[in-house]
């Protein structure tokens, strides 16, 4: 920590002299300092407390004393490379195969876990960063999301999962009439940057059929949603069945509660497959003594305090007052999530599901004001995210959802007592609030 800390304007302007503004801020008009971090809270350079309802790195809380202690206690007497025997990185492999189906018994540790593009082989498999550049490469075949609310198959539809799983074995049979083979299926278990999508249970499996068949394999990123987010089950992708087994499964972010790692499990059959190839895998700073000290430590957190059940509880809570919500302002449009990963989806008219991208940046802007960082996602950038740290309580959710109704019916009130307002189903709500 800096001696002597800097004025939050000399901080800004340093940062925006010395980082390319390609390193973007939350809030950019008028950006946080953050200083400290505690539990679900955040603390600026003025000490003003924020709920963090968006952090899913800091799975287990900011600065959990454990895991801050086991990484100072393994600072102190190790931290080298995985090319030496240590008891670490075995114990923690054998832990998250515990957590595992027997079959996801092979474990290769990484220092990062983050599908963010930043290589052009993560960029071209990643169509919300290529489809603003280069755009989609020819050996890379987009399936339709398994949304429904405002996808192909919505609620209404009989078998959304059957639906939707048959775009993928379309997708497959096109490549294959190109003459292209099958390598892999990826997915989030729970598409957040799609808009905090909840794929219809029955998916999965259906999906693995047609890939499986086609010579490739499925691969369930867990990086944001895992470790007991959904509350149901340890992993989100289990809420596809009790017999859903994907072949390779990525975790990040949470695993390691803010603190850089990343692990890959998979069968046997695919490591062999690597192994059979002759390439060594090695990672200079995947699965050091710290690191794995600190995966340890958020498991034991995990079970210690119980978050699994805790994510159910406060989640399903939330997911009730929510729900009152929608039931009270025309904006909300869809309430769907699953434990502490929820969005709500705001839209301009009930007809159309046009996105209320507008009205949803002002309403995070507002939040702030109140002190409560939220954001949004999905591509209409329309869909309020929660996934905050698990600790995240019902107190919070109370806190929480009480100030969305008061901004909201401030919203609705604004709206109704402007003159130029004209009945209609598609009326921006946004620039009448800001007149």
């Amino acid at each position: 920590m800096a001696a002597d800390p800097h004025g939050k304007a000399e901080t800004l302007a340093r940062r925006r002299r010395l980082l390319s503004s390609s390193c973007r801020l939350f809030f950019p008009e008028d950006p946080i300092k953050i200083v400290r971090g505690q539990g679900q809270y955040m603390y600026d350079e003025q000490g003003a407390e924020y709920i963090d309802c968006i952090n899913n790195v800091a799975h287990v809380g900011h600065c959990h004393p454990l895991v801050v202690q086991a990484a100072h206690e393994q600072n102190q007497v190790l931290s080298t490379n995985s090319r030496y025997l240590h008891d670490n990185i075995v114990d923690f492999a054998q832990r998250l195969s515990e957590t595992l189906p027997e079959k996801l018994c092979v474990f290769y540790f990484l220092n990062s876990g983050a599908y963010h593009g930043h290589l052009s082989s993560l960029i071209d498999i990643s169509p919300y960063k290529f489809r603003d550049l280069d755009g989609q490469k020819e050996w890379v075949h987009v399936a339709p999301l398994p949304d429904t609310y405002r996808g192909l198959y919505r609620e209404d539809h009989p078998n959304p999962a059957e639906a939707y799983a048959s775009e993928v074995k379309r997708v497959v049979s096109s490549a294959q009439e190109q003459g292209r083979q099958i390598a892999a299926f990826f997915a989030e278990s729970l598409p957040s940057v799609g808009g905090q999508i909840i794929p219809p249970a029955g998916y999965f499996p259906e999906v693995a059929k047609h890939i499986r068949r086609a010579g490739g394999v499925f691969v369930a990123d867990e990086i944001q949603v895992g470790f007991g987010r959904v509350g149901k089950h340890f992993w989100a992708f289990q809420l596809q069945g009790e017999d859903f087994v994907p072949d390779i499964v990525t975790m990040g972010k949470s695993i390691g509660n803010g603190h850089p790692v990343a692990c890959v499990a998979t069968t046997q059959a695919v490591a062999r497959a690597f192994e059979a190839t002759g390439v060594e895998y090695f990672n200079t700073f995947g699965g050091n003594p710290v690191s794995c000290a600190v995966g340890l430590a958020v498991l034991d957190v995990l079970e210690k305090e119980q978050l699994q059940a805790h994510a159910a509880c406060v989640g399903s809570f939330l997911m009730e007052l929510l729900r009152q919500q929608k039931a009270k302002h025309p904006i909300i449009g869809d309430i769907r999530g699953v434990g502490l990963f929820i969005g709500v989806d705001l839209i301009k008219d009930e007809a159309t599901r046009t996105p209320a991208t507008e009205e949803a940046d002002y309403l995070i802007s507002r939040l702030k004001e109140n002190y409560i960082l939220l954001s949004t996602d999905g591509p209409g950038r329309n869909v309020l995210k929660f996934k905050p740290p698990m600790c995240f309580s019902l107190d919070n959710v109370q806190h929480v959802v009480a100030k969305l109704d008061a901004i909201l019916t401030d919203m609705e009130e604004r709206v109704r007592s402007c003159e130029t307002l004209r009945p209609g189903p598609a009326t921006p709500l946004l620039s009448h609030v800001l007149q």
